[in-house]
């Protein structure tokens, strides 16, 4: 087993089509782990070794993230290929958790896009080094020049470029780099032989220029490196990559490569890079929390003789039982041994242990710390800690977001209505931002997620990897109800029965607050209320906040201050003041101008710029809100903020208003007011559905 030095545990994120899939299938290619290339969307049918599923390949997307390993230069690289649309962003999200580095592919024509910055914010909060591949050179419009500036102004990196291209568009040819100053060019039919050799007479200033600056940059985190060049003397390849090395890793310097994945160019030194500047294991400072009440921080040290921390960050359900994906961050997971689920206390005993490479499997005895790997048959949740017996510590958990569409779906027959439970089943194990549940009132399977594209594939995955046959009804947006000015209660919960009756009196008020959160706030004095009968009143009014009296949507933004109110030594209970709240809060309800808020989507549009107007006049007849445009080469790019309810099937108008040549993404921004006609025409809508029901 090689040393933890030599592990690179990496990622490789970007906006969609940057062409993250072709680029790590060359990367297994020439690290020898697959022996033919396949294309994303290839002429052969068989597609790109890591889209494993059927859909992915068909659509020429990556829909989960999918794990491999490959071996340069004596050391072990596992690599993990996220996708890139923001309906599956916990699949990033997930990834990066259990990361150590990554790469960020860049498209030397779109440069520095909308998703781009989002996989870049998720990369800030788990504090990921990086390095930028700027892929795509060879492409028409090809600039990587103004994608360094835009890594620099747009997300705020210290871009730096190692390699300069020789040619550009058509004429690319390889690059000159900037290290060694030699120029690599890739021959044979593949470019796996790279042939090295002086730099063309035409790059040798610029190569010089842009060689000062990398030094330049990178001298900030080496004394050797500053003094070799206040002195003059000769810089050495080695003292540079380790000065690059440690500006990396503090996150202060993002090295930039470029080439071309799918004409098999400049793919090789990007390896070298990954090996030479992304951290291993023990240079990342991962931490859990204890599992009292404090949760304080505890520093875990990637040595395989301490106690086992490990964490689950993917389930994937096979057809021999559930498979796990499983990071190791302190101690070793061998098969046979025990260990325990820090969330359920429960202890699993580790049967076979596994490497993946895509949808493959390879049997091994152990996974050791700094490692990724995979369990078999072990009953858990996404985000699970596994740890040795009697540690009590848990990995901080990922940062799910909430869904924002819901699809009603009908199964057809009684045998779609039993496959389709079991693949609902699967689904929401496996991916936490799809969730389901059945409406009391419709008795309809409601299913929600991050976005149209997102639903569509798992009820497509549905009918093919299940058979199940299901009918969808029209999507459905998660309204929220909000109140618009403070509003005072004074409310007495008053029953008399047989015997004991029940009494609870509960003043205060309720007043708007900006986050989407709800606030209780006890102002009680004098005990008025008892203290025991505080978290009932908080329970009473929790459970208002789950449908709104209005339309029954959940209700947000909400702040209730009890002040006041009265018990009874005999009457009052637990369950008398939680009705003393529900009924505080209709009451102040109605009185606190009350609206509806539709969530606003950001959109952001690359079109070529002769449809610029035609589209910007489609974001407008949706109620869009135009925030920004500019003009990137040939092609536009438009910001806006729509209601999502206006996005339905804005594909389809987009691609035939631009001969489709226009693509668009969109992801939540905010929670904002439904103008007064709108919010009539809701109201109707939940008024005909009532009464359909009824």
């Amino acid at each position: 087993m090689k040393t933890e030095e030599n592990v690179r545990n990496i990622g490789i994120s970007a906006h969609i089509d940057s062409g993250k899939t072709t680029l790590t299938e060359r990367i297994l290619f020439y690290t020898k782990r697959i022996h033919a290339i396949h294309d994303v969307k290839g002429k052969d049918g068989v597609g790109a070794t890591m889209d494993s599923m059927e859909l992915e390949r068909e659509r020429g997307i990556t829909i989960a993230s999918a794990a491999t390993y490959c071996e340069w230069l004596t050391h072990e690289i596992n690599i993990i290929d996220t996708p890139g649309h923001v309906d599956f962003t916990v699949e990033v999200e997930r990834s990066l958790r259990v990361l150590d580095g990554a790469i960020l592919v860049l498209c030397a024509v779109g440069g520095v896009q909308s998703q781009s910055i989002t996989v870049d914010q998720q990369m800030k909060r788990y504090k990921i080094p990086s390095v930028a591949f700027i892929n795509k050179c060879d492409r028409s419009g090809a600039n990587p020049d103004r994608v360094i500036s835009q890594l620099i102004k747009k997300l705020g990196h210290n871009a730096v470029a190692m390699q300069i291209p020789i040619g550009l568009e058509m004429n690319f040819e390889g690059v000159v780099d900037l290290i060694t100053m030699k120029a690599l060019y890739f021959d044979g039919d593949n470019g796996e032989i790279v042939r090295i050799e002086n730099i063309p007479e035409s790059l040798v200033s610029r190569a010089r220029e842009k060689r000062e600056m990398l030094i330049d940059k990178a001298s900030i985190f080496s004394d050797e490196l500053t003094e070799a060049v206040l002195e003059e003397r000769n810089i050495s390849d080695d003292v540079l990559i380790e000065a690059i090395r440690r500006g990396v890793l503090s996150r202060q310097l993002t090295p930039v490569l470029m080439g071309s994945a799918y004409k098999n160019k400049a793919v090789q030194p990007l390896l070298d890079a990954v090996v030479s500047l992304l951290p291993c294991p023990s240079d990342m400072v991962n931490e859990a929390l204890t599992m009292d009440e404090k949760e304080e921080p505890v520093l875990l040290s990637s040595d395989s003789a301490k106690p086992t921390v490990a964490l689950a960050f993917k389930l994937e359900d096979g057809p021999y039982g559930q498979l796990t994906y499983i990071r190791v961050y302190q101690g070793i997971i061998s098969r046979g041994e025990t260990i325990v689920n820090a969330r359920t206390g429960k202890k699993v005993k580790v049967g076979r242990v596994i490497r993946m490479h895509a949808d493959q499997m390879e049997d091994i005895s152990a996974i050791p710390s700094g490692y990724i790997g995979a369990l078999f048959g072990i009953d858990c949740a996404s985000g699970d800690t596994f740890v040795s017996p009697g540690l009590n510590v848990t990995m901080t958990s990922m940062f799910i977001p909430d869904p924002v569409i819901s699809l009603a779906i009908v199964p057809n027959d009684n045998k779609s209505q039993i496959n389709m439970s079991r693949a609902l089943g699967r689904f929401t194990k496996e991916d936490p931002t799809f969730k389901t549940y059945v409406d009391d009132e419709t008795n309809e399977t409601i299913i929600e997620g991050m976005g149209e594209l997102h639903l569509e594939v798992y009820v497509e995955r549905m009918k093919r990897e299940y058979g199940a046959d299901v009918t969808t009804g029209r999507p459905r947006v998660a309204y929220r109800e909000t109140i618009t000015k403070k509003a005072e209660f004074n409310y007495i919960h008053k029953k008399q029965t047989g015997g004991a009756g029940q009494y609870g009196r509960v003043a205060g008020y309720i007043e708007p607050i900006e986050s989407n959160d709800f606030i209780f706030e006890n102002k009680i004095t004098g005990g008025s209320i008892p203290t025991q009968y505080i978290p009932a009143c908080e329970k009473g009014f929790r459970q208002c906040m789950v449908k709104g009296p209005k339309l029954e949507f959940p209700i947000t933004g909400v702040k209730v201050v009890i002040n006041d109110g009265a018990s009874h030594s005999v009457d009052s209970s637990d369950m008398a003041f939680q009705a003393a709240a529900r009924g505080a809060f209709l009451e102040a309800y109605a009185k606190a101008s009350p609206v509806i808020n539709e969530p606003i989507m950001k959109v952001v549009v690359e079109t070529p710029t002769e449809f610029q107007g035609a589209i910007m006049g489609l974001l407008n007849q949706r109620r869009g809100m135009i925030v920004g445009s500019q003009d990137e080469g040939h092609m536009t790019v438009i910001e806006a903020q729509v209601p999502l309810s206006e996005m339905f099937g804005f594909s389809t108008v987009l691609r035939s208003s631009s001969q489709g040549q226009a693509q668009f993404t969109m992801e939540f921004a905010i929670f904002k007011q439904v103008p007064q006609s709108i919010a009539e025409k809701i109201t109707e809508e939940v008024a005909a559905r009532k009464k359909n029901v009824a």
